[in-house]
């Protein structure tokens, strides 16, 4: 089964109405032999917060050691995102797995007028994937309610009521308490429940759970008025530390904390404190992890600032109350003129949501990608009526947000908000990702329209034309149908991926001559509106002008590959930046991968490193060694005080800085560039003072702090993706695709980085060879080593004498060869930095790489 069936077949399950009751779901799970019986549950209900809690609590757990499940909804992009383990999505294999053993049951059911509906079906596939995944605990956003809710079906070990506000009334109750008391509901059996709600709410949620733990703010007042108006676990909101974090402080009488929190207003100080009681009841004993687990917990389209200048904000408020935190968050910001691009449901309040937000200066209304968006002439007349200045719109969310930055000045704030649909839709400007493919022979071209879950039929029709150039997208329907269209009529091609619908977003490849790319790009541009594709076509023009200049200087590499089918298109060091241009950064001449592959060289001042552990030690052994890397022609030094190698001892942060910054220190002046590989944000920060111009962070941003390190100082950071570091031994990681799924996975760390101050030029990426993957996938990556530059960053191999080269034959102590070949297809296939032990061999290497393909640049002397 293909994925693009699978998911195809779930979201056709949304034909069957929603009904009451947890038995559809009990008996589908039965059907799976109750695959989720030795997992523990926490259930997590609530009008608003409840999927921000469900967020703080898994990364809590995750920092205290436990493998964590979580089940969210509803997704911004992909199916996959409501169900995670260990902070990644269920695989599309595993999707597929799950409908093959599903399918005929449910059709059964149908036939019987007892069909799953689609939040079912995605209930006990979560509950499914938990299961085969063994994970320790799994938290579990309720969808509406929670006595009839699906996700009633376990028995949770803790559960939480965040909020309760009037919602979807026709089900739940017509009165605040009606709707309190089926939301208690979820309350677990030995623990009491957590609830953030006061008043007449909390007095009917205690009407059915007895017992319960309140969190909340001190209230107003003389405490003496009694502590019956006290909650049992006090929150306190500090308000904005930065642009992205606030301060909170939580006292729970025999435990407390204070940490700074990724998600803003005061309300999430409460979600917060529900979180850390959740913790508590399950274990989680450190206040350390709870407040690291808390500063992790990064929740997309939650009042997420995108950009400071105008001020950018998504926030995928969808009701009266969650506009009102909105209102109440944005008012510590300080701008000029409020610009708000809004798109909402059809069954939603919009007059009370407007009367909810401040008035703006400018709305422009629009209409999400789906069938239950409301018509935006009507939320237009809507925030007419609430005397918004000037009010207009436009169909798609994309274009509506270039319509408000338009409009803005760097002084103003653009809000998008009224659901989390128009959030997805407007946060894919920041997240898309265009990847060029290199395509040499037919293979390479299967390889690519199989990865984009195109139908067989299509695949044996269309590989014949992807040997010319080849990029990889995602879209949405109505811009990949039109995309599609273009490119046709211009004489390319563009096969789609089979899940084409409304909600989801679209693969796509698109192959072509470069001149038909070229006119492909000016055609998106005359017709940009209605469907937002002047976002499209800038992503494209900068990803194909860069393969343009790749080939500028190479005789014949522009043609349209007349050879044949087998012919080879070679890869580019400059194919790289398609978020920032090579002209800029060369002009910035800050680095020396701006225009050539760097090398690194690795200088461990360890005892137990994995191949030069004990050498370097000494201060003065480690000066020599630098010294003699710069004669060597190294052009960045990386300087390392922790092993990362698999059982290696940990390092205390005193015992790394006593290991590198004198080291940084005495190396600081010398002829290049120094950097620091190290996890932990004390380190980076005294290594940066000490002289070092770079933060290696192999991983990748597991110290909420270290993105704002690098950004205080203005250096240069290293982003990895790892599973874990140090590496655990054996750890089996399913990959879909091991490119794309590790290029998905730094997207969103690279966005964190840029959102803490840092340009894209600044921040290198490192796909993390070794760490999470067999060889072949290292090999993998090595040879796809070009497409990570669709994330507008400098790429670094790092693939120095790693156990990789087993494959080959190659033991521990015979990996010079086979590393320095590497280190050749790696800067011939576009990386901007390699990592190596060895120095001279592997600077022989790149230049030869480099010399071969343009000779007339690229001399050195000896």
């Amino acid at each position: 089964m293909e994925y693009h069936e699978a998911a195809d077949f779930l979201f056709d399950l949304r034909r069957f109405r929603p009904k009451p009751g947890t038995e559809s779901t009990a008996r589908l799970l039965a059907h799976l032999e109750d695959p989720h019986e030795t997992v523990d549950f926490v259930q997590i209900a609530g009008s608003n917060g409840k999927g921000s809690t469900a967020r703080m609590l898994e990364r809590t757990l995750r920092e205290a050691g436990h493998s964590a499940g979580l089940y969210t909804s509803p997704h911004l992009e992909d199916l996959r995102e409501r169900v995670r383990v260990d902070g990644r999505k269920i695989p599309r294999s595993a999707v597929c797995e799950y409908v093959e053993a599903v399918r005929e049951y449910a059709t059964e059911r149908a036939a019987d007028g007892e069909s799953p509906t689609f939040f079912e079906a995605m209930t006990a596939m979560a509950l499914w994937h938990f299961g085969r995944e063994d994970v320790d605990i799994a938290v579990l956003e309720v969808g509406i309610g929670g006595k009839y809710d699906a996700t009633s079906v376990v028995d949770p070990v803790a559960s939480a009521v965040t909020s309760v506000t009037l919602e979807h009334t026709g089900i739940l109750g017509d009165t605040v308490e009606e709707i309190a008391h089926d939301k208690a509901h979820v309350v677990p059996e030995n623990v009491p429940l957590v609830t953030g709600v006061t008043g007449s709410a909390l007095e009917a949620v205690r009407d059915i759970a007895g017992d319960v733990v309140t969190v909340g703010t001190e209230p107003a007042g003389d405490a003496s008025d009694g502590d019956d108006c006290r909650p049992d676990v006090r929150v306190a909101y500090g308000g904005r530390t930065n642009h992205t974090e606030a301060a909170v402080s939580i006292d729970a009488g025999d435990w407390d904390l204070e940490t700074r929190i990724p998600l803003l207003g005061e309300h999430q100080a409460k979600n917060a404190g529900i979180a850390a009681t959740l913790a508590r009841q399950v274990g989680v004993g450190d206040v350390a992890d709870l407040e690291r687990g808390l500063r992790s917990a990064h929740w997309p389209g939650r009042f997420e600032v995108m950009d400071t200048g105008p001020l950018v904000v998504l926030d995928g408020a969808h009701n009266p109350g969650a506009c009102e935190g909105l209102a109440e968050t944005l008012e510590t910001y300080e701008y000029d003129e409020l610009h708000v691009v809004f798109g909402a449901m059809h069954d939603k309040d919009h007059r009370a949501m407007a009367d909810a937000l401040p008035t703006p200066d400018t709305v422009v209304a629009t209409e999400p990608m789906l069938d239950r968006a409301e018509d935006r002439a009507v939320l237009a007349e809507v925030f007419a009526d609430a005397g918004a200045g000037t009010v207009g719109t436009e169909t798609a969310v994309q274009d509506a947000l270039a319509t408000a930055l338009g409009a803005a000045g760097s002084d103003d704030c653009v809000l998008v908000t009224g659901s989390l649909f128009a959030v997805a839709e407007a946060r894919s400007r920041w997240t898309r990702t265009d990847v060029p493919k290199r395509v040499r022979n037919l293979a390479d071209a299967r390889d690519a329209l199989e990865g984009a879950n195109v139908a067989p039929g299509e695949v044996e029709r269309l590989d014949g034309d992807a040997v010319h150039r080849v990029v990889r997208t995602a879209l949405r329907d109505g811009q990949a149908t039109v995309l599609k269209e273009e490119l046709l009529r211009l004489g390319g091609e563009c096969a789609l991926s089979g899940l084409e619908r409304d909600d989801e977003t679209v693969d796509a490849v698109l192959m072509g001559t470069l001149a038909q790319f070229e006119a492909l790009v000016e055609a998106l541009e005359d017709r940009s509106r209605p469907h937002g594709l002047a976002d499209v076509a800038r992503e494209l023009r900068d990803t194909l002008a860069l393969e343009a200049d790749a080939d500028i200087g190479a005789e014949g590499a522009a043609t349209d590959a007349e050879d044949g089918d087998e012919s080879t298109q070679p890869a580019s060091r400059t194919a790289g930046r398609s978020r920032s241009s090579v002209d800029s950064a060369a002009d910035a001449g800050e680095y020396p991968w701006a225009d050539r592959t760097a090398v690194m060289g690795i200088l461990n001042v360890t005892p137990d490193s994995f191949h030069d552990g004990g050498e370097y030690d000494a201060l003065e052994d480690a000066v020599d060694r630098a010294e003699a890397m710069i004669d060597a022609g190294v052009d960045v030094i990386d300087v390392g005080g922790e092993s990362t190698r698999p059982g290696a001892d940990p390092v205390s942060v005193e015992e790394e800085l006593d290991r590198v910054v004198p080291v940084v220190e005495r190396i600081a002046d010398l002829d290049a560039h120094v950097s620091v590989d190290t996890r932990r944000a004390a380190v980076a920060d005294a290594a940066l003072e000490a002289g070092a111009d770079i933060i290696n962070d192999v991983s990748g941003l597991e110290d909420p702090e270290m993105r704002f390190v690098a950004a205080e100082h203005d250096a240069g950071l290293v982003v990895m993706h790892s599973i874990d570091a140090p590496v655990v031994p054996d750890r089996d990681v399913e990959y879909d695709d091991v490119v794309a799924d590790v290029i998905d996975h730094l997207s969103e760390r690279v966005l964190l980085a840029e959102k803490a101050g840092l340009d894209r030029e600044q921040i290198i990426v490192d796909p993390g060879i070794g760490f999470g993957k067999s060889a072949a996938e290292n090999f993998e990556l090595l040879d796809r080593i070009d497409e990570f530059h669709a994330l507008g960053c400098p790429v670094l191999f790092g693939h120095s004498h790693k156990s990789m080269f087993a494959r080959i034959g190659r033991d521990r102590d015979e990996r010079l060869e086979a590393t320095v070949a590497a280190t050749a297809l790696a800067s011939d296939r576009g990386a901007d930095i390699v990592r190596v032990h060895d120095v001279r061999e592997n600077v022989a290497a790149v230049r030869t790489a480099l010399a071969a393909r343009d000779p007339q640049r690229f001399e050195w002397d000896s």
